[in-house]
């Protein structure tokens, strides 16, 4: 008889001969030859992507299974030798590849199938090396994780293996992490995942630990235990299966924060939180599964205000995408990480240790750097699981000792349970193998093929033929939003300035700041893209995304880094800005006027010995510069200033300015056209005059005459009484500061105020989610007319409501009247803007024109009058790429000039600070000057 290893031996021989003898036959008889490739990515990777049993059913079905030797896979090889596979290095002849983690680039095959995880598709940086050896060498990839049902959902994944791998982890942690804090708990005898034979083997410990808990073994130090779950799916459903071996009590939201304070500690509690009840819209509103899906933008988190300062563990199972709101940002760190009150939750009993605070640890099962977790940047790993952030110091240290909140995010967590976890994943896999075998990479990823692969398969080809497949196109995208675009050491800049802001306005002051070589810029905007951009441009340039309205707790930590700020953002968000800069100790520059509520807070910039230097723009700014040294050449000859006449504005060049406004905005229209319903306050002839809102602008017009090659008009603006005191022209009689237009624009506006378009209530019409409506119909409804009216009604209307037909026509030609479909903004305002933003921007090659005129009568000692006319004009480039608008011209160069000047000492005045002194604006205009930017007197005698 032959004994049992020579039988095995020989069957095994039968079975490569078999396959042997297909594989000769595999080109003619159209064999499918598949291959699983060794696991190389992670000394503790010990999965596959098929047991031994799925691979018998494969070889049944006539399908030759090449499995690479491995030693340290859960399965041993001679398992998959007996299901039938064929054991050997070379797997060239498999047309798919199947394996788990990432392929190095050197084991990927030219024009070949690979099936694995990837992790490119949120243009991991670390994996992009990956993706592009895909791409060159013709590699059809299928990511498990893309592979989802027709609702979306994933079929192929170890989600639940990695939820329960997680948990047991964090129990185990949390025993050391208590323990460092002095507190010896059951959960000590609780190991981690990796150390159990299996799952069922550590269920029957954490048991163990439970009943201990039960019995009142945990120290009343340490109080109430409460877990909140984030997410539903496989990934928390596995966490909750292993905290469930525990005693518990399952809570509802709104009970969290009652149960974190007076719950029973014989038993731990748990709160499973989803979508629904963390994110709400912006603006109001419930939460809307599909739009939220659509629109994640128009949602923020709760979850740190609502959730966190309840739980004493976080367990993070959801996915996260860039446009979803995070679950906790680094400042959210910093206030959850705060001492408690020890007379709060911390019932401290005598000579107990206290808690630093609630929050104890947090399980990251989504293992997702700079993802729904902001703190969590870098995965840990089995070897060392566990890190301890220090919010404070914004670092993590592998210890279990000192502040901090205890973080463990394994991403290979379910490898810790390999045979489970291969088992559970094949199962899944398996149904789908056929269809993927039937891939041919070296074909066109055209209808024929993507139709024998089956919907589900095909939606997860990542590259195929050298490109990216059509759904994963904006991987690109994403790299070019990712990559790093400093060049230079941006590391060794002497100073850094905080730039926020990445409009138009930007790229000046920037370009201004960066000759200097010794100064580094960080632009942080709400656009990366734009902010990327603006990077890629200049030198010693990092980019930032950052939006202030959502995320303002953010500020202080970025602000805290730079040496200066300077804020091109809207002028309400000033003060926000300005708070940040006095908490932080850092200088601040905008372009904008100094509110009142910035000028209230002179004093505490001056506590804080900071500068921030406002009105350095054009309007306000050059205007300022060019007033003040002629008010005080004036005073240093003994003159008086008795009349100061100011306009400026903002204009597309005349040969352009051909519509029915005169007008073309680079920006929203709304602040001007919100401009024309305010109000005004001006001296004339030593009488006051009040321009009432809401409309009476439009009766003060002027026509402009100054330069007689314009057709200008212009009218008051803002409060110009100030100046008699801010400018030091007490003897002034007449001080008028105003806007230019072309001439018509004012009376066009009329008419937009008469049917009530400027209003920036909403209209029931206008409601973003409401029935379509044209142009034409929402004049009717203005009109109160029926929307079917006769079209020369409607104009006969038209003309009786604003009053003449010059302004009919205007709105004719500005398409009002039109059956052109309404993009509903909400309001007449805003959707009047959009509507504007598109018809009247500047296009290809079209130039801009920044215009300003100060007249001022001087009376001089020897009591004759001067009538002094100082003229400043700008065009802007009508080449958007290597060029700068006018308007971008005269804001940026002023603001980056005044940086400089901060940043050298040349600017040393603390507090809230206006560039009305010599020190200040004469080197400006000094150097505006070297940048083209210059003005010209006039001047006669009455």
């Amino acid at each position: 008889m032959l004994g049992k290893g020579v039988k095995t031996l020989l069957q095994s021989s039968r079975q490569s001969l078999v396959h042997s003898s297909r594989g000769h036959a595999s080109a003619s008889s159209g064999l499918k030859v598949m291959a699983i490739r060794r696991e190389d990515q992670s000394v503790w990777e010990r999965r596959a992507p098929l047991a031994p049993h799925h691979v018998r059913k494969l070889y049944k079905e006539g399908v030759k299974v090449i499995v690479q030797p491995s030693n340290r896979r859960a399965y041993p090889t001679q398992s998959y030798r007996s299901a039938g596979a064929v054991i050997q290095e070379d797997i060239s002849e498999a047309s798919v590849v199947f394996g788990v983690k990432q392929v190095p680039v050197d084991s990927l095959m030219s024009n070949k199938t690979f099936c694995f995880f990837s992790h490119t598709i949120k243009a991991q940086p670390d994996n992009m090396d990956l993706l592009d050896a895909c791409l060159d060498k013709n590699v059809r990839l299928v990511d498990y994780e893309r592979m989802c049902d027709e609702t979306g959902q994933r079929v192929v994944a170890f989600g639940k293996f990695a939820g329960i791998a997680g948990m047991i982890d964090i129990l185990n942690g949390l025993g050391l992490r208590m323990l460092a804090l002095g507190h010896h708990t059951p959960f000590m005898h609780i190991g981690p995942a990796h150390n159990y034979r299996n799952s069922h083997h550590a269920r029957q410990g954490i048991r163990d630990a439970g009943y201990e808990i039960s019995l009142g073994l945990m120290p009343d130090s340490i109080g109430p235990m409460t877990f909140v779950f984030t997410g539903s799916g496989n990934v928390s459903q596995g966490a909750q299966e292993i905290f469930q071996q525990l005693p518990h009590e399952y809570v509802p939201p709104n009970v969290l924060a009652q149960v974190a304070e007076k719950g029973d500690k014989r038993k731990i509690y748990a709160c499973e939180v989803r979508r629904s009840d963390q994110f709400e819209r912006k603006h109001g509103g419930g939460f809307d599964a599909q739009e939220f899906d659509e629109f994640p933008e128009r949602y923020i988190s709760n979850f740190s205000k609502k959730f966190a300062p309840y739980a004493s563990c976080i367990v993070n199972g959801i996915y996260w995408s860039p446009e979803t709101p995070r679950l906790l940002t680094i400042p959210d760190a910093k206030a959850l990480l705060t001492p408690v009150n020890s007379k709060n939750w911390l019932a401290q009993s005598k000579g107990a240790p206290a808690l630093p605070h609630r929050l104890l640890a947090i399980c990251d099962i989504s293992a997702d750097p700079d993802g729904s977790i902001e703190f969590m940047n870098e995965c840990t790993t089995i070897d060392e699981p566990f890190c301890l952030y220090d919010a404070d110091r914004n670092k993590d240290k592998k210890t279990f000792k000192g502040p901090g909140v205890l973080i463990c995010s394994i991403d290979n967590m379910p490898t810790q349970l390999p045979r489970e976890a291969t088992d559970f994943f094949g199962d899944l896999l398996l149904p789908h193998v056929n269809a993927i075998l039937g891939s041919d990479a070296t074909q066109e990823f055209g209808d024929h093929e993507q139709n024998k692969l089956g919907s589900i398969v095909s939606n997860a080809v990542i590259t195929s033929n050298g490109k990216l497949t059509k759904n994963f196109e904006y991987i690109q995208e994403l790299r070019e939003a990712n990559e790093p675009t400093i060049k230079g050491d941006f590391s060794g800049c002497d100073r850094k300035v905080l730039v926020l802001g990445a409009g138009y306005v930007s790229a000046p002051v920037i370009e201004y700041l960066t000759r200097d070589k010794s100064i580094g810029i960080t632009v942080a905007s709400d656009l990366k893209a734009e902010a990327n951009k603006l990077a890629s441009r200049f030198e010693r340039t990092d980019p930032v995304l950052l939006n202030i309205e959502e995320r303002p707790d953010t500020l202080n930590d970025l602000i805290q880094g730079h040496d200066c700020v300077i804020s091109l953002l809207p002028w309400p968000l000033h003060p926000k800005i300005a708070e940040s800069c006095i908490s932080q100790k850092r200088d601040l520059v905008t372009a904008s006027y100094c509110s009142d509520q910035m000028r209230s807070m002179h004093g505490a910039c001056e506590e804080a010995g900071i500068t921030v230097v406002n009105e350095v723009g054009a309007d306000p700014g050059i205007d300022h510069f060019l007033a003040m040294q002629c008010f005080d050449e004036v005073a240093t000859a003994g003159g008086k200033v008795e009349k100061f006449i100011s306009y400026c504005g903002g204009l597309p060049a005349p040969e352009v300015s051909d519509n029915a406004l005169g007008y073309k905005f680079s920006w929203s229209p709304r602040g001007a056209l919100m401009n024309m319903l305010a109000g005004a306050k001006y001296l004339e002839n030593d009488k006051v005059v009040t321009v009432d809102p809401n409309g009476g602008l439009l009766d003060s017009v002027r026509p402009m005459d100054f330069l007689p090659g314009f057709n200008l008009e212009g009218y008051p603006n803002r409060d110009s009484t100030i100046y008699k005191k801010l400018y030091g022209i007490s003897d002034a009689d007449t001080i008028i500061r105003g806007t230019l237009r072309y001439k018509g624009y004012t009376d066009a506006v009329k008419g937009l105020v008469r049917l009530g378009l400027l209003s920036p209530d909403p209209h029931p019409s206008l409601h973003e989610h409401g029935s379509d409506i044209t142009w034409k119909e929402l004049m009717c409804q203005l009109l109160n007319m029926e929307q079917d009216a006769f079209y020369g009604n409607v104009l006969e209307a038209l003309n009786e409501r604003v009053g003449s037909e010059k302004r009919t026509n205007a709105l004719v030609a500005l398409g009002l009247t039109s059956n052109e479909e309404v993009e509903k903004r909400g309001s007449p305002l805003n959707t009047l803007s959009n509507h504007l933003a598109g018809i009247l921007a500047f296009g290809e090659g079209e130039r801009d024109m920044l215009l300003m005129r100060h007249e001022v009568q001087i009376q001089w000692p020897d009591k004759r009058r001067e009538l002094r006319g100082i003229n400043f004009v700008s065009y802007g480039s009508s080449d958007p790429v290597n060029g700068y608008s006018a308007m971008a011209k005269c804001v940026g160069y002023p603001c980056a000039i005044a940086t400089k000047m901060v940043l050298d000492k040349e600017i040393q005045k603390r507090g809230m600070v206006l560039p009305f002194s010599q020190d200040i604006y004469k080197p400006i205009l000094m150097r505006l000057e070297s940048e083209g930017l210059k003005a010209t007197e006039k001047s006669h005698f009455l």
